[in-house]
């Protein structure tokens, strides 16, 4: 089913926060708005800027490099690595600069992340299926669905600095804490997260109003790539703990 890539609109364009708020809010209508007036530059540098931010403001605080520390700790036990003195005081002194690698990875990664995602679709929905929407409208109905991540931060860095903890508070696993740790199950919920479901419908609803398709039959297709993604995440930690 091929479909059309234009979509006039009489109306101006919304605003950077009309068009954020839209997509918490009135998604199908902001996604039209994006569809017809594409812009993704302002959308892209607010993501950006506010999650390595975020993040800065989060790993400059004691609690944000204990829980920095903890993480790595627990990935380098995972993989059967001894945590000498040595080793630990050399961690120590390296959390000390996490906030800057942390905000700078953000800075870096945010906008390749983007990029690729966006080529991943644009090939599946343009080039695979004869949709007609080009890249530029499908980068930005991609960048505008990060708004959910914007709310991701505000909700959980200060329950993750009550906690200590890097460990996202709203993946299933966290619900269920009553789940024997490092089994199937709770590595399988851990991978599961609120926000991301939040964010899968948003992006289904940004490509059923770009490529003018129904919104289900692409948001299955984005929940069974999301589950087939968190069994391998799941098994291979299980592997991993059980090693």
């Amino acid at each position: 089913m091929t479909t059309s890539a234009e979509m006039p609109s009489t109306s101006a364009p919304k605003s950077l926060p009309a068009r954020v708020l839209g997509v918490l809010f009135a998604p199908r209508e902001t996604f039209q708005d994006v569809a017809a007036h594409p812009r993704w530059f302002g959308m892209l540098v607010l993501l950006v800027v506010f999650v390595s931010a975020a993040t800065f403001i989060f790993l400059s605080t004691e609690v944000g490099r204990q829980a920095t520390l903890d993480q790595q700790v627990s990935v380098m036990e995972s993989f059967g690595m001894e945590i000498t003195d040595e080793v630990y005081d050399r961690m120590e002194r390296q959390a000390a600069m996490s906030a800057y690698f942390g905000a700078g990875s953000q800075l870096a990664v945010l906008p390749i992340m983007y990029l690729v995602m966006s080529g991943i679709l644009f090939a599946i929905f343009t080039a695979g299926t004869g949709g007609q929407a080009s890249f530029k409208q499908l980068f930005a109905v991609v960048t505008h669905s990060g708004a959910i991540t914007i709310v991701q931060q505000l909700f959980t860095l200060p329950l993750n600095y009550a906690r200590g903890s890097m460990s996202s508070p709203t993946n299933l696993g966290a619900l269920l804490p009553m789940l024997p740790e490092g089994s199937f199950l709770a590595n399988l919920l851990g991978t599961v997260d609120l926000f991301i479901i939040w964010w899968l419908v948003v992006l289904a609803i940004g490509l059923a109003v770009l490529y003018r398709r129904k919104t289900q039959p692409i948001a299955i297709t984005l929940f069974v790539i999301y589950g087939v993604i968190a069994l391998v995440i799941a098994g291979v930690r299980s592997w991993m703990g059980g090693s």
